[in-house]
C-alpha cells in the first residue's frame, strides 16, 4: 500500500510541477525537443542548452530568412545600425545588429538625378533642412553621399511614385522617419542597391 501512495504522490507532483522538475527520477534525464526555423527537430541535452553548432545553424537560418523576406543585400547584415535601401522593392529597412526594426516605403531620384548605389555612412543630420540648391524642404534629413540624403517628402506622401527626387531617398511616412531620425547616429552605415 505504501508503494502505491508513493507512486500516486509522484504522479501528482509530475502533473502539477512538470516532468523535468522531479529530481532524482528518470524524467530528469529526458531530452527536450525543439523545432528550428526550418521545422527540423533538434533534441537538446538534459541541461536544456542549445549546443553551439545547433545555435549557429539556427542563427544562420534566421539570417537567411530575414535577408530573403526583405531582399536585403549581404552588406546590410553587420553589427550596429544600418539603413538598408533597396531600389527594386522601394523599401528602406532599418536594421540593428542584423535585425529589422522598421520598414518604410521610399522613392528615388529621376533618371537625370539618380540616387547613387553603394555603401556610405551618415555624415550629417538636419531635422529641419531646406535644400540650398532646390529650395525644397527636407525634414529629418540624414546625409550619406554629397547632397543626397534620406528624408521625409510631403510630395511623396501626396503624389506617391508619380514623382521623383533630385537624388535623395524620399520617405513617405513622417512618423516613421521621425522615429528613425531620433535613433540614427553620425557614422551609421547606409547601403543603397538594386536587387
Amino acid at each position: 500500500m505504501s508503494i502505491l501512495r508513493k507512486l500516486g504522490a509522484t504522479l501528482t507532483a509530475a502533473a502539477f510541477v512538470g516532468v523535468g522538475a522531479l529530481a532524482g527520477t528518470t524524467a530528469e534525464a529526458a531530452p527536450q525537443v525543439v523545432k528550428s526555423a526550418q521545422n527540423s527537430v533538434t533534441t537538446l541535452p538534459p541541461s536544456g542548452k542549445v549546443p553551439t553548432a545547433t545555435a549557429a545553424k539556427t542563427t544562420a537560418a534566421s539570417t537567411r530568412a530575414t535577408m530573403a523576406k526583405y531582399r536585403l543585400d549581404s552588406r546590410c547584415m553587420t553589427k550596429g545600425r544600418v539603413l538598408c535601401i533597396n531600389k527594386h522593392t522601394r523599401k528602406l529597412v532599418y536594421l540593428v545588429n542584423g535585425k529589422p526594426i522598421q520598414v518604410m516605403d521610399v522613392r528615388f531620384g529621376a533618371s537625370k538625378t539618380p540616387t547613387r548605389n553603394g555603401v556610405f555612412k551618415v555624415y550629417r543630420k538636419s531635422k529641419n533642412h531646406v535644400s540650398t540648391l532646390y529650395h525644397s524642404k527636407m525634414p529629418y534629413a540624414m546625409f550619406f553621399s554629397g547632397g543626397q540624403a534620406v528624408h521625409y517628402s510631403s510630395d511623396f506622401r501626396a503624389r506617391g511614385y508619380n514623382g521623383a527626387s533630385h537624388g535623395c531617398v524620399n520617405v513617405r511616412d513622417k512618423k516613421k522617419i521621425a522615429w528613425m531620425f531620433a535613433r540614427v547616429h553620425i557614422g551609421d552605415k547606409v547601403v543603397v542597391y538594386n536587387k
